[in-house]
């Protein structure tokens, strides 16, 4: 009974669905039954955000993304430093110092110059700030109505550093699990904002880059085990594939999960889990068992004064993830079914 799984159904389709692309279960299952038969090899098959690979002498970190954000514009960042600053930090989660990277753009006829040019304007700023150069690139224009505006694609190269050569693979029954901020801004900022909702104050994104809470696990770093940045699907998707790589059951309790006020109004009028909306800025930390204190005092002092224990890794049970609600029961803690916010990124 200790290996039993109850997943969630899952559409039986013939076709591509939005919740293909929302980073949940559906994406998961695409993954699994088409993507990796199609290109099987050792690397791939770590499914982590970034490929950690060799090449002659040097080892190195590799990832890529792709932009859909709408609007382009959104409270707290653009489809451009969010480009940037989203595959930084799928470098910086999976143990590697980013490098360069590569921007692919796919352009509607009819966009104006103006708007391409604060998106390129801020991807560099966010470059700089990052510390890397965007050192290739690619444009295709599609006739109008064939796109909304504007995509983009980045690939990001970095140096795999041996220190940190953290997997989700290596988490274990006993684990304690972090996160290093407030969860779920960017998706509600992305929301509130493509529905002209009005809130005061406007919730915010926070999309940025992460190479600060990173530095601040220095002292530990050989007590973590994983680091995942919790983008779409939140902090839900991030629990549902670790748990399915380390064959673990992992519990969060609802009452040690920071949530802003904004972002609670906001999830409490629309029927909303927080757990499942995606950060931009906040990461989920899987350490070893008793070090949590430590490196949560770490980020309070590099100043993430947000940053909690929020869970534990046990043995697998009947459920893969479950979630410790406010009255104390546990629970399974279930995926959306469909797309409940397409386009957040």
């Amino acid at each position: 009974m200790s290996n039993f799984e109850c997943p969630l159904p899952h559409q039986v389709t013939d076709n591509v669905l939005l919740a293909h692309g929302e980073g949940s279960g559906m994406t998961r299952q695409m993954i699994r039954e088409r993507i990796l038969p199609a290109f099987s090899n050792p690397v791939l098959e770590q499914l982590e955000d970034a490929a950690r690979f060799t090449a002659g002498d040097f080892s190195l970190v590799m990832t890529t993304d792709s932009y859909v954000v709408s609007p382009l514009f959104f409270p707290g960042g653009d489809i451009g430093s969010l480009a940037v600053y989203g595959t930084v930090n799928d470098l910086l989660v999976s143990g590697g110092e980013p490098v360069c990277l590569t921007l692919g753009m796919i352009l509607e006829e009819g966009l104006p110059f103006e708007i391409l040019d604060q998106i390129l304007a801020s991807a560099q700023r966010a470059a700089k700030k990052c510390g890397v150069m965007i050192i290739a690139g690619d444009t295709k224009v599609v006739p109008r109505g064939d796109c909304d505006q504007l995509y983009l694609n980045t690939s990001g190269v970095g140096l795999a550093l041996p220190e940190r050569k953290w997997s989700s693979r290596a988490i274990q029954p006993g684990d304690e699990l972090i996160v290093t901020g407030q969860i779920a801004q960017h998706g509600v900022a992305i929301l509130t904002c493509r529905e002209q909702l009005d809130f005061s104050p406007a919730p915010q994104s926070d999309s940025r880059c992460v190479r600060e809470e990173i530095e601040a696990l220095t002292a530990n770093q050989a007590n973590v085990r994983a680091i995942r940045d919790a983008t779409r699907g939140g902090i839900a998707a991030v629990l549902q594939e670790w748990a399915e790589a380390s064959g673990c059951t992992l519990t969060i309790e609802a009452q040690q999960i920071p949530v802003s006020r904004e972002v609670s109004a906001v999830c409490e009028l629309l029927g909303l889990d927080p757990v499942h909306i995606a950060s931009e800025g906040t990461l989920m930390i899987a350490v070893a068992s008793g070090t949590s204190a430590s490196i949560v005092n770490s980020l309070h002092a590099a100043g993430f004064p947000y940053a909690a224990r929020v869970g534990q890794a046990r043995a697998r049970d009947l459920f893969p993830v479950t979630r410790i609600n406010l009255m104390g029961l546990e629970q399974p803690l279930e995926e959306p079914l469909g797309a409940p916010l397409p386009r957040i990124c």
